[in-house]
């Protein structure tokens, strides 16, 4: 793959170190492309790796810090030449380079890596690399990318993807992107996958699974998945599901309006994305859903009839635009997805005739009127960063500036947040300055949302 042939003029945010995982990420450097090729045996759960990686320096280098948890590397070259002396500790792969680097020189580095990987327990509880009862599964959120691939782990930079797994045959291997080529090898199969959109690395995934792909009802199209996909149609995407042959009906049939609410949100929030959306249903259960760069899993619990789990499939398909192509900068600014995709939910609630936005918004501020005023979730802190009323008092903020600014405002501000960013990394103050230009409200956006972001106390519920 050429990533230089990467199309995109998306406006990007300079990484500012992040509070809430301090040790994660370098400002030294950014990166432009990870070329992964895996081997994992699943008897095992043993995951062998090269990860070829082109970054371009910031500034003079003479140390270069990449996050790696639990895997160990084995050999390291940069530009073709080995580097002999590499530490790790804590989560940190650190090497000496044998030259510096300068400022803007663009740089490769492979690193050869191995072990048994699993996952990162910390404030979230377990994140990353997770063994299924068959099969693997990755989390990524906010902090597991480093359980499967060396990386430099901030939202902020987004880079282009070719990953390549070598695994047991029989298993389907799920990642983000383009499948190009599947080669079958004695007992072994080989996938290679390729991601054109900049993508944050804790978007990244890799599901292993005795997977068959299906096309959901009323999204085919005469291509298979492979070699390239497309829609025909900007309302007409691709839509698949991978399940296990034996959970395949059922989760077709779960996923049944999948496509009237990918037709609603494209009407609310503008053109999908990427090229096309997977959902993978595992057979074990999940405790939540989980969203990844043009894809989402979720567990075979999550297929039952009913609104609860309607508005997951809601909330997670929403999380295409809101995260994944526009990804926060910071996590402090998590609001600016999960507010996002709750209050998808409710624009799907009303659209499928459940209940209307207005109805859900009073539930929701019911709810929160209930609880502890003891958040700001403009800055949550790291422990209540996906705290649920990060999610409802975001949906509400927004609720409450489309009453003030009325639906046709409000909807074109949204359709044209998401295509000035369009696969670009966000703030919360690019937000209230598009809002500024976008919208009719009386008092400058920064004002107008300080109450729902910023203070404490639940502000009243404006009515429509």
């Amino acid at each position: 793959m050429s990533h230089s042939s990467l199309n995109t003029t998306a406006p990007t945010t300079a990484f500012i170190p992040d509070a809430y995982i301090p040790r994660s990420g370098s400002a030294a450097y950014r990166v432009e492309h990870y070329d992964l090729d895996l081997d994992c045996k699943l008897g095992s759960n043993r995951l062998d790796g090269r990860a070829v990686i082109t970054a371009v320096a910031a500034g003079t280098m003479e140390r270069l810090s990449l996050d790696l948890s639990g895997l160990r590397a084995s050999r390291v070259q940069l530009n073709g030449s080995k580097v002999s002396k590499f530490t790790q500790k804590a989560g940190k792969l650190e090497l000496h380079l044998p030259t510096a680097l300068l400022a803007a020189e663009r740089f490769t580095v492979e690193i050869r890596y191995g072990g048994v990987p699993t996952v990162r327990q910390g404030t979230w509880g377990e994140v990353g690399w997770e063994e299924l009862t068959d099969g693997v599964l990755v989390a990524g959120q906010p902090n597991g990318a480093p359980t499967w691939f060396p990386c430099n782990d901030h939202p902020s930079q987004k880079a282009t993807y070719r990953i390549s797994i070598n695994t047991d045959a029989g298993y389907r291997p799920v990642c983000n992107g383009t499948l190009l080529e599947r080669q079958r090898r004695s007992s072994r199969e080989q996938w290679t996958y390729e991601v054109n959109e900049p993508m944050a690395t804790y978007l990244a995934t890799l599901q292993i699974g005795h997977y068959e792909l299906r096309a959901l009802a009323g999204t085919e199209i005469s291509a298979a998945p492979l070699g390239g996909r497309r829609a025909g149609s900007p309302a007409l995407v691709p839509q698949w599901v991978a399940a296990n042959g034996s959970q395949l009906h059922r989760a077709s049939a779960a996923l049944a309006d999948q496509p009237r609410m990918m037709e609603t949100f494209i009407e609310a929030f503008g053109p999908y994305p990427f090229d096309d959306y997977t959902v993978v249903v595992t057979e074990d259960e999940l405790e939540i859903p989980l969203e990844a760069h043009g894809l989402s899993i979720l567990g075979n619990n999550h297929l039952a009839p009913g609104w609860e789990q309607q508005r997951l499939i809601a909330h997670e398909l929403s999380h295409q635009w809101f995260g994944n192509s526009l990804t926060l900068g910071t996590w402090k600014d998590i609001w600016l997805h999960e507010g996002f995709a709750c209050y998808a939910e409710w624009i799907w609630s009303q659209a499928s005739g459940t209940m209307s936005t207005e109805a859900r918004a009073r539930e929701a501020w019911a709810m929160l009127e209930s609880l502890e005023q003891d958040i700001t979730i403009g800055e949550p802190g790291p422990a209540d960063m996906f705290d649920d009323r990060v999610y409802k008092r975001g949906a509400l903020a927004l609720h409450a500036l489309r009453v003030a600014s009325g639906d046709r405002a409000f909807f074109a501000m949204l359709r044209s947040w998401t295509g000035a960013r369009r696969h670009g990394t966000v703030t919360c103050a690019q937000f209230t300055a598009h809002l500024d230009d976008q919208l009719p409200l009386s008092i400058p956006a920064a004002d107008f949302l300080r109450p729902w972001l910023l203070e404490p106390a639940l502000p009243p519920l404006p009515a429509m």
